[in-house]
């Protein structure tokens, strides 16, 4: 009987990965590229795709002059959920693109870092009910039972859509074990 060390399925498995490290690599090198478009699609890809590699060049997106592609840099860096993005997410609150702010409210939601919620509340005065929403909804994330007041403020926003976020945070923070223990 001949025996074969060459294992199909494994030599599958390889061609496989070695074309996924070439993939990352085209994916980072796209997001320097002149095409904002490309950019775009680079950095979701990265955020889909979830490897650590692409957290750092996503980071200098951020400084990127086109909205839309700093917005998704910040989506998938909150995909990724990597902790490295906090402090460089901070200033995109203060942008003056609503998309970015609420691109960047959205990230620390989906990052859960504690730190983030103090940042985060005073969005929800924000001028942009999106920003508004999405405020409250990474809030409800964080699950820190001491901004259930400001939360509970936002019950009144004029808009339906805030109103309803909050209800969702309120709940989710209700349904928290710290919280129904009363710690």
């Amino acid at each position: 009987m001949h025996h074969n060390d060459d294992d199909p399925v494994k030599e599958a498995i390889k061609r496989r990965n070695e074309r996924q490290e070439q993939n990352i690599g085209i994916l980072i090198r796209q997001l320097s590229d002149e095409n904002p478009n490309l950019r775009v699609r680079s950095a979701g890809a990265l955020g889909n795709i979830g490897d650590m590699r692409g957290v750092d060049p996503l980071i200098a997106l951020l400084s990127d002059p086109v909205p839309d592609v700093v917005w998704v840099a910040l989506r998938a860096l909150g995909t990724i959920g990597d902790s490295r993005a906090f402090d460089s997410i901070l200033p995109c609150l203060k942008s003056p693109d609503r998309w970015t702010r609420q691109g960047a409210v959205q990230a620390l939601g989906d990052l859960r870092d504690p730190r983030a919620a103090e940042y985060i509340a005073p969005l929800l005065n924000d001028p942009k009910k999106g920003v508004r929403s999405a405020a409250a909804e990474a809030l409800g994330k964080l699950a820190d039972s001491r901004y259930v007041p400001v939360l509970e403020s936002a019950l009144g926003d004029d808009e339906h859509e805030v109103r309803e976020a909050t209800r969702l945070a309120l709940r989710k923070l209700a349904e928290e074990p710290a919280f129904r223990s009363g710690q």
